[in-house]
C-alpha cells in the first residue's frame, strides 16, 4: 500500500515508519525536518507544512492512506490550538486529494472509566492536559466526519518504548486493563496495532484503543 505517515520523526511516528517498512509499504514520511526521516526501505521523506491545506493536499494524492501522528509539540504553549489547526488541515487536506482512509493517532485522555473522561478527572496530570482536551476536542469534531474512512487510535494510558510483541488486546471506549490494573502498551507494539487496521480495517469511523 502507498502510505502517507505525517509526524513521522515523533516518538510514535517513528514506530510507525518502522512497522510500515518492515511490512513493505511504500512510505512517504512528512515532517518538519526531513533529516531526522530514518532511512529504511520504501521510505520517502517530504517535507510539508501541516497547516498549509494546499501543500498538504499535494502531497497526498495518490496514496491509499493517510495516518496522522502529529503533534505540534508538548511543550507548545499553544498546544491546544495548534493541535486542533493542524488536525482539521489534515482532515480536510485528506478529503480533498480524494484518499478515503485516514487513521488519527490520538491520546488516552478522552477514554471512559465509570462513564467520565480521563482528561477530566481531578488525578489528570496537569502538563498532559492541553494537549490531552485538544485530543479530545478533536475527537468530538471528527465523529462528526460522514466523507471518510476515518479511524481514532487512543493508546493506553501508559505509552512507553518498549519490544514488538504484536501481542495485546483491543477495546473502544474503555481503557485495556492487565491483570495487575495497568493500562500500559510499548509504541513499538502501538505501531502493530495502527499498521494491522491500515491493512485489516476494523474500526471505520470509530475510536479504538489496545492494552497488554
Amino acid at each position: 500500500m502507498k502510505v502517507v505517515i505525517i509526524g513521522a520523526t515523533g516518538f510514535v511516528g517513528k514506530a510507525i515508519v518502522k512497522e510500515a517498512s518492515k511490512r513493505g509499504h511504500s512510505i512517504t514520511a512528512v515532517a518538519r525536518d526531513t533529516s531526522k526521516v530514518d532511512t529504511l526501505a520504501g521510505v520517502k521523506a517530504v517535507a510539508a507544512d501541516v497547516y498549509n491545506t494546499q501543500e498538504l493536499t499535494n502531497v497526498l494524492k495518490g496514496n491509499d492512506a493517510v495516518i496522522s501522528a502529529f503533534n505540534p509539540g508538548w511543550k507548545n504553549p499553544e498546544i491546544y490550538s495548534d493541535f486542533l489547526k493542524g488536525s482539521d488541515a489534515i482532515q480536510s487536506a485528506t478529503k480533498a486529494s480524494s484518499v478515503k482512509r485516514l487513521l488519527v493517532i490520538g491520546g488516552a485522555g478522552s477514554l471512559f472509566i465509570d462513564g467520565k473522561q480521563l482528561v477530566d478527572s481531578p488525578e489528570f496530570p496537569g502538563e498532559w492536559k492541553a494537549g490531552a482536551t485538544a485530543a479530545r476536542d478533536y475527537l468530538t469534531s471528527l465523529q462528526k466526519e460522514k466523507q471518510l474512512d476515518w479511524t481514532f487510535l487512543s493508546p493506553a494510558i501508559e505509552l512507553v518504548p518498549g519490544s514488538r510483541t504484536g501481542e495485546f488486546r483491543l477495546g473502544l471506549e474503555n481503557p485495556v486493563f492487565d491483570p495487575e490494573g495497568k493500562s500500559k502498551i510499548s509504541v513499538e507494539d502501538l505501531a502493530v496495532a495502527v499498521i494491522n487496521e491500515i491493512e485489516n480495517p476494523q474500526h471505520i469511523q470509530k475510536r479504538f484503543t489496545l492494552g497488554y
